[in-house]
C-alpha cells in the first residue's frame, strides 16, 4: 500500500509540473506552437518559479503591448530570426488611454509608453526586435526595463526618442550584439548597463545617451568595443550624452566613433532644477576609434579621457557586481 501511494506521489507530481512549469513553450501565429501570442506564453509561466522557461518566438510581426510582471522570473523570449520575430506597438507620451485609469490619468506617460516592459529578474531576450512604431511624437519607449540581471543579446531595439528605458536604479542590465537605433535620448535611465559590441544609430541631430544615474551607485552605462553609426550623411551632429539627472555616469571604451559624433562629446542639460550638473556627472571615453577619434582632445572641460590603468575598473564583472551574464 506504501509503495503504491508512493508512486501516485510521484506520478501527480511529475504530472503537476509539467502543467504548471513547462520548461519550453512555443509561440507561433499560425497556430502550430502552444500559443498564438506571446502574452499568453508568458501568462501561462508559474509565478515565482526558480526554473528557467524558454519560449521560442516564431518569425511574425506580434503587435501586443507586451509586460513581463515582477511575479515573473526566469524566462528567455527567445526569436528564430532576429529580423523576422518582432514585437511592435505604438503607444507615446500623450497619447490618450484606451481605458480609464483609477489614478486620473488620461494619457500615456513616457513610463508606460512601452512596446515591451520587462519587471522580472533575470530574464533574457535572444533574436528578435523590439520596435516601437509611433513616429516622431515625442517619447516612445520600444523597451521599458525594470527588472534586475536582464540579458538582452543579438536583438535590434528600434524606434525614435527615447527607444531604449532603463528606469531603475540598482539593476543591472547586460546588452551583446544588439542594434539600437532612435532619435533624442534614446538610451536613458538609471540603471547600471554594460554594452558589449553593439551598434547605436542615430536618426538625427541630437544626444545619444541621458543617464540619470543615483548618486552614489558606482557605475551608469558603459559601452565596450561598440559602434556609433548616422542613419545618413544628414546626421553629422552628435552628443555622446547629456545628464538627464546631477549624478549621470556614461563611459565609451574602444568605441570605433562615426563622423556624426561633435568635438566636445558631451553636453551639460544646465536646467534650473539641476544648474550644476556638469560638476556632478562623470562622462569618459577611452581608447576611442573611427573618423571623430581624432577629436578627442576637444572634449569639454568636464568629461575625462581615462588612462590606461583606470580601465580595470570597467571590467564586466566590476560594473555587474559579479552577476556573469554568461
Amino acid at each position: 500500500m506504501k509503495y503504491i501511494l508512493a508512486l501516485f506521489l510521484i506520478t501527480f507530481s511529475v504530472s503537476a509540473q509539467t502543467l504548471d512549469n513547462k520548461l519550453a513553450l512555443a509561440v507561433a501565429q499560425d497556430g502550430s506552437g502552444d500559443f498564438k501570442t506571446i502574452q499568453e506564453a508568458v501568462n501561462n509561466v508559474k509565478d515565482n518559479s526558480e526554473k528557467r522557461v524558454i519560449i521560442t518566438i516564431k518569425p511574425g510581426k506580434y503587435v501586443e503591448k507586451l509586460e513581463i510582471p515582477v511575479s515573473k522570473s526566469f524566462i528567455t523570449l527567445k526569436g528564430t530570426d532576429r529580423n523576422k520575430t518582432i514585437i511592435s506597438f505604438d503607444d507615446y507620451s500623450g497619447k490618450p488611454l484606451r481605458e480609464p485609469d483609477p489614478s486620473g490619468k488620461k494619457e500615456f506617460g513616457t513610463g508606460t509608453s512601452y512596446s515591451f516592459m520587462i519587471k522580472g529578474n533575470d530574464c533574457t531576450l535572444e533574436n528578435l526586435t523590439v520596435e516601437n512604431t509611433a513616429g516622431r511624437v515625442g517619447q516612445a519607449v520600444a523597451l521599458h526595463i525594470k527588472g534586475d540581471r536582464v540579458i538582452v543579446r543579438n536583438c535590434n531595439l528600434l524606434g525614435n526618442q527615447d527607444t531604449l528605458y532603463l528606469s531603475e536604479g540598482n539593476t543591472r542590465t547586460y546588452f551583446e550584439n544588439c542594434f539600437i537605433n532612435g532619435t533624442t535620448d534614446f538610451i536613458f535611465g538609471a540603471a547600471t548597463a554594460y554594452f558589449y559590441k553593439c551598434t547605436i544609430e542615430s536618426l538625427v541631430n541630437s544626444y545619444i545617451t541621458a543617464a540619470s544615474t543615483p548618486q552614489g551607485q558606482a557605475y551608469g552605462f558603459v559601452f565596450t568595443d561598440c559602434k556609433l553609426t548616422a542613419k545618413d550623411k544628414s546626421v553629422d551632429q552628435v552628443f555622446l550624452g547629456r545628464p538627464w539627472r546631477p549624478y549621470a555616469q556614461t563611459v565609451f571604451i574602444n568605441t570605433d566613433l562615426g563622423s556624426h559624433i561633435i568635438p566636445e562629446g558631451w553636453n551639460a542639460w544646465i536646467d534650473t532644477r539641476f544648474p550644476d550638473k556638469d560638476k556632478t556627472a562623470y562622462y569618459a571615453d577611452y581608447g576611442s576609434k573611427g573618423a571623430s577619434a581624432k577629436y578627442v582632445s576637444q572634449r569639454v572641460s568636464w568629461s575625462h579621457q581615462l588612462k590606461k590603468e583606470e580601465i580595470k575598473k570597467y571590467d564586466r564583472d566590476l560594473v555587474l557586481n559579479g552577476w556573469n551574464p554568461k
